[in-house]
């Protein structure tokens, strides 16, 4: 999954960097592992991974599919004030601020 996260954050800034001069914001939404019907097939340790992620969170929760869709969707309408450019939003309970 880091490889996929770091893929994504590279692609946003090269967007951001085209995009930007035609008056194009270019952000992401990276969110924590989401208890999905995907997941549950993916791993059978994603049980596990859940609750290392909650334990080590700083809210102490994991991240539910409707948080991460209302912060897209929030951060995605005109009337808000969009973060600067190249920004990957954290939906992640706080996690990747601890360095793990």
């Amino acid at each position: 999954m880091g490889v996929a996260k770091a893929a994504l954050e590279a692609t946003v800034r090269y967007l951001a960097a085209d995009l930007g001069p035609r008056n194009i914001r270019v952000n992401a939404v990276s969110a924590g592992p989401i208890k999905t019907l995907a997941s549950r097939q993916e791993s059978p340790a994603s049980p596990a991974i859940l609750t290392c992620y909650r334990d080590r969170a700083p809210l102490r929760r994991n991240v539910e599919t409707e948080r991460g869709g209302r912060r897209g969707g929030v951060s995605s309408q005109r009337s808000a004030r969009a973060p600067s450019p190249a920004k990957s939003l954290m939906v992640d309970a706080g996690y990747h601020i601890t360095g793990m």
